[in-house]
């Protein structure tokens, strides 16, 4: 069956309440996900560059969802049915698409985190697999 990936922008109190309900949820929930607008943009792009350029825009995102400047980002990559992927254009966002569904973390296939508090780049991820989610936690 085909998944779509998806990144959600989170915060540590959205960490927290994965740890304990073992989902991101409820929905609808914002994320960012290769869309028809994201391939146009770049048009001599692969999956590969269009993917990286919606986890960046997740990232951006995720420093909204900080409760203090200071502390790190953090984007869950997550494989979901299509038919959970509402990719409706949404302000400015080239990659911005809701998510109809809560999503598992069952379907949760890694965690990006800013290796440093209050990183604002997209370069400097620190990469944790999502059997790893109480290390996340445990970063924040």
């Amino acid at each position: 069956m085909t998944q779509t990936r998806i990144y959600l922008p989170l915060g540590a109190a959205d960490v927290r309440r994965l740890v304990e309900s073992r989902e991101l949820g409820p929905a609808p929930l914002d994320a960012f996900a290769v869309t028809e607008r994201l391939e146009r943009s770049l048009p001599t792009g692969d999956e590969e560059e269009w993917e990286y350029a919606a986890q960046s825009e997740a990232v951006v995102a995720a420093g909204d969802c900080r409760e203090s400047p200071r502390d790190k980002r953090v984007v869950a990559a997550a494989d979901v049915d299509p038919d959970w992927v509402d990719a409706r254009p949404r302000e400015e966002s080239l990659a911005g698409v809701r998510v109809t569904e809560p999503v598992p973390l069952s379907r949760i296939a890694s965690f990006h985190i800013d290796e440093e508090p209050g990183a604002i780049g997209t370069e400097d991820l620190l990469w944790y697999d999502a059997t790893e989610l109480d290390e996340v936690a445990r970063l924040l």
